[in-house]
């Protein structure tokens, strides 16, 4: 991955000719002063306000760059949909940054963060005396935006540290003072923090796509809520810690297993965009890791706008972009064949189990209180005579066992045994007010399909979720 690179900020031309810069800049340096000296105007002297005051308690910085006022809660909420991106342990310390830019023609400030896999971009408006560029540690950043006041934070760019120990001219510490610092000035305080070259932060990658999908925010929302849970976190098999996505006609498809069960979303598009060289005709499938959709989910839960969301595929790189206002996330999708699922779906479920969602939700938790690492089998227990559904645990130290009318329709009765923490989180996963079982045998799977009224019935949308039993001895 190529990091950015800006004109006259290559390492090479300032070994070259550092030497001449560096007296360049003292001539420059000297002429001003001079110049500042021979004439001193009286000014008449007015109250110091607390950015003057900082200002002047400071010792002499080398140079300012950037400059730019921004309200604390603007700052502070665009760094929170960044910072979770940012790895606990990054490979680089300019990884664990944040890429602030800010823009006087278009009075704008872009936050950016990239691990080299997932990389987040997201702006918003400021009032830019200055333009310029710094990448700092993004979660010490976003610590100190959080616990300052309301109102508006000054940040400045500086070329070196100003620390206590200005006395100290030992070579590491002037080395280590040409770092650009950020510092903050708010109505009761003021902070500064070193950060990195900006050279050395990398470009997120742009996409270069034929196609431009549309996805409808609820639909996008509601078909990862349906599936992110469903994925491992076993790296070993890490084809499954994604979602995968297919996209054909007018329709997106979301699933996602761990090997043990699977969810299946499917839900319309609002609008599909072609490049005129492009003939979409094949079935566009990708799959994107779940961490990158967990941030997306995020994002579209931060505000409320019926905007549509872009999506756009690069299959030469195998990245995916979501584009959504003044948010943009870019991840690379995960290599391999994802498991042919719908062959699972295709089976004859001839026998339908109806209950009430919430009712179900509730017994299923009761007994799930005895369930453990060790046993955490659920038994269900079909009665058809007596359209009942007996649900129970057993244990060394005890039991539960649960009863619930349903709606049975099935030629005989039945028993069959779920993993309780699947079965429950599958249930919960079903946006609608009833549940709709459909078996095929006791020994084969089960599928979880919504019924009655919908929670959101303005969204066009497919579920399934399908459950491999467990065999007990």
């Amino acid at each position: 991955m190529q990091t950015k690179t800006r004109p006259g900020t290559r390492k090479s031309q300032v070994k070259e000719n550092g030497s001449s810069k560096t007296k360049t800049k003292a001539d420059a340096t000297a002429a001003r002063t001079k110049s500042l000296t021979a004439k001193k105007p009286k000014v008449e002297k007015k109250p110091e306000s607390l950015v003057e005051r900082s200002t002047e308690e400071s010792t002499p910085l080398l140079s300012t760059g950037m400059r730019l006022i921004c309200t604390q809660d603007n700052l502070a909420n665009h760094l929170d949909l960044v910072s979770h991106a940012v790895p606990s342990k990054p490979t680089h310390p300019v990884l664990g940054n944040v890429l602030l830019i800010a823009e006087q023609e278009t009075q704008k400030v872009q936050l950016s963060v990239f691990d080299m896999s997932l990389g987040i971009q997201t702006s918003f408006d400021a009032k830019v005396q200055a333009p310029g560029e710094l990448t700092i540690p993004v979660g010490l950043l976003s610590d100190i935006v959080g616990k300052l006041s309301a109102g508006d934070i000054t940040l400045v760019n500086h070329t070196p540290l100003n620390t206590e120990d200005t006395k100290d001219n030992s070579q590491e510490k002037a080395e280590a003072g040409q770092n650009p610092v950020a510092t903050l000035i708010a109505t009761t305080g003021r902070y500064q923090v070193r950060g990195l070259p900006t050279e050395e932060f990398p470009a997120i990658p742009e996409v270069n796509s034929t196609q431009t999908i549309h996805v409808p925010v609820e639909g996008l929302k509601a078909g990862l809520k349906g599936t992110l849970f469903a994925t491992t976190t076993d790296e070993t098999k890490r084809i499954l810690t994604g979602v995968h996505l297919k996209i054909h006609g007018d329709t997106l498809e979301f699933a996602a297993t761990d090997g043990h069960r699977l969810a299946v979303i499917s839900t319309a598009l609002q609008g599909f965009k072609k490049n005129q060289r492009s003939e979409i005709e094949e079935t566009l499938e990708l799959t994107v890791p779940a961490k990158a959709l967990v941030e997306l989910d995020r994002i579209l839960s931060s505000r409320t706008s019926v905007e549509p969301v872009q999506l756009s595929y690069d299959e030469s790189q195998a990245i995916v972009e979501f584009r959504w206002g003044a948010q943009r996330l870019v991840s690379r999708c995960l290599s391999g064949a994802y498991p042919a699922y719908e062959e699972l779906l295709k089976q004859d479920f001839k026998q339908q189990i109806t209950l009430e969602k919430a009712p179900l939700i509730k017994a299923l938790e009761r007994i799930a209180v005895l369930a453990d690492k060790k046993e955490k089998t659920v038994s269900i227990r079909l009665n058809s005579e007596a359209q009942q559904v007996s649900l129970s645990l057993f244990r060394e130290f005890g039991n539960g066992k649960e009863e619930m009318t349903a709606c049975i329709n099935s030629d005989s009765d039945m028993s069959i045994s779920f993993n309780i923490k699947y079965f429950l989180e599958g249930v919960k996963a079903i946006a609608s007010s009833a549940i709709q079982m459909q078996l095929t045998q006791q020994d084969g799977p089960a599928i979880l399909v919504p019924f009655g009224n919908k929670d959101k019935p303005n969204i066009l949308m497919d579920a399934k979720y399908l459950l491999m039993p467990i065999f007990k001895e």
